[in-house]
């Protein structure tokens, strides 16, 4: 079957990308020093050029792993369905002050690679747009990054992956600390618990992250002004992997399986929507408590309903044992692919199952994917995803993972909003922030966009297949199976995001 026309493929087109070296060191931990982007400025930088492949779409894509620039606006002056688009020309340089982000992350428990992670990446573009090095240890308590007449100062705490503490995390943050803006969490229900009680009374801006439920963005519950999310949801894996999916598959019908809370609802309601669009029959959906480990029943549900496909929208509490039974079934998964420690256990899963050497051939046979990535290191080919790479890891040992494109990039846009705006307020942070399109992003320069309906920045996104990681990201990735790089497909921002006149949206500032 052909590939619809919003999926870039890997070798329709070509187009010239140039690429600064870089160079190698490590990281000291003091802000003041000759940092990375210093000395290539000093010493000159070698350019090489690559090849990046792409599906034209009627439009071209940039080539790097940015986004349509016919479609998105490219340079941020474009609007779409809705869409405002900041205006070239009007940067106000100068400020000076003082900004003080409250972050609400889980640092502690089974799950407190999540919070670190995203504060990994949070830092990153924080240092990548101060040209200063990233935090080199993350920790509760204050952090201060100084880039000349601006410092940013990061209160860092733990929710505890509990909505009642990071409420009362977040309150105390606006209240006691007087932050002008709070960044997190990980959980959607803390998310959407923080929102409610804590910044819509005191009209303090929020960058969520890495919270995914698509109700944050689009439902009036939540949605407003001073709500921005730069990280990707549940809906852009459901559109961009649902649709691939359903074009490129041999699947008609699709049982649906989640955890029953915000997020795995959220999984199964988004899929419904893309799949019944494309005429793939849903023969059933169910839920489960988060840890639920007996799937055999509901696979064998599944078969019975005559189901081709299933979908599962669960984390790392649940994702293992319901990819152990799904590999005894003759059925197509697909999803969104998890993060380095997920891919880890289903990494161990398949060997065991598929035997060793795992090999990508193996895994497609076996019906494994192809997956959604919101983001993952070898995705995009672009010189700030280089940058962001080599920083992450020389800091953290570790190559930046799922959440790290969209946290960096809103820590990215706050800097970008402080100087375009010449203000450090937290009220003109936000304003400034509507309508943005994002200059420095993983995902190639002005990567995301921030749409003028509800806020959210709708980027591009990559469908692949899982394959056995290769020796040259295995120190630094520690899990046996990455996403395939170049990836199968790449989805435009266009086609990622609900749009403002679906019935699905339910916001509108």
């Amino acid at each position: 079957m052909s590939t619809p026309p919003f999926f870039e493929g890997d070798s329709q087109c070509a187009t010239v990308m140039v690429r600064r070296s870089s160079t190698s060191g490590e990281s000291t931990g003091s802000y003041r020093r000759i940092t990375r982007r210093r000395a290539l400025s000093a010493i000159g930088a070698t350019a090489t050029a690559t090849m990046a492949g792409c599906l034209d779409g009627g439009g071209g894509g940039d080539g790097d792993g940015g986004t349509d620039t016919t479609t998105d606006g490219g340079g941020g002056n474009g609007t779409t369905d809705g869409m405002e688009g900041t205006t070239a020309g009007t940067t106000v340089t100068g400020p000076e002050g003082t900004v003080r982000i409250g972050v609400v992350q889980p640092l502690s428990g089974d799950l407190s690679y999540y919070g670190q992670s995203a504060i990994w990446g949070f830092a990153s573009g924080l240092a990548y747009k101060t040209d200063t090095d990233p935090i080199p240890e993350v920790t509760t308590g204050e952090h201060v990054v100084e880039a000349g007449d601006v410092t940013y100062e990061l209160e860092v705490r733990d929710t505890e992956l509990n909505p009642d503490t990071a409420q009362e995390r977040a309150t105390q943050l606006v209240d006691q600390d007087d932050v002008d803006i709070l960044f997190g969490p990980t959980s959607s229900g803390a998310a959407e618990r923080i929102i409610s009680t804590v910044v819509r009374p005191s009209g303090t801006p929020i960058m969520v992250g890495p919270a995914a439920s698509t109700s944050i963005t689009s439902e009036a519950e939540y949605c407003g002004d001073m709500v921005f999310r730069a990280s990707e949801n549940t809906a852009m894996d459901a559109r961009s992997g649902g649709t691939y999916a359903a074009d490129n598959t041999d699947i008609s019908t699709v049982f649906l399986m989640g955890a029953d809370y915000s997020f795995g609802r959220s999984v199964v309601s988004n899929y419904k929507s893309v799949l019944q669009e494309k005429d793939i029959e849903i023969v059933g959906e169910r839920y489960v408590p988060q840890g639920h480990e007996d799937f055999d029943g509901l696979f064998q549900n599944a078969q019975d309903a005559g189901a081709d496909a299933v979908v599962g929208g669960f984390t790392v509490a649940t994702l293992p044992a319901f990819m152990t039974t799904a590999a005894n079934y003759d059925m197509r998964i697909f999803g969104g692919f998890a993060t380095q420690i997920t891919n880890g256990i289903v990494g161990d899963v398949l060997k065991n199952l598929l035997g060793e050497p795992l090999t990508a051939q193996k895994i497609k046979d076996a019906k494994i994917g192809p997956f959604t990535t919101r983001y993952h290191w070898n995705q995009y080919d672009n010189s700030i995803n280089d940058e962001f790479v080599q920083m992450h890891t020389e800091t953290y040992g570790l190559v930046p993972d799922l959440f790290a494109s969209g946290v960096f990039t809103g820590a990215s846009a706050i800097v970008q909003a402080v100087n375009e705006s010449g203000s450090t307020g937290g009220a003109d942070i936000a304003n400034q922030i509507q309508g943005m399109a994002v200059t420095d992003t993983p995902k190639g320069e002005n990567g995301y966009l921030f749409q003028g309906y509800n806020n959210q920045a709708r980027s591009e996104m990559t469908v692949a297949y899982p394959v056995p990681t290769s020796d040259e990201w295995a120190e630094n990735w520690g899990a046996s199976i990455m996403p395939e790089s170049p990836p199968t497909a790449r989805v435009s921002s266009d086609f990622t995001t609900i749009p403002a006149d679906s019935d699905m949206m339910n916001c509108s500032l």
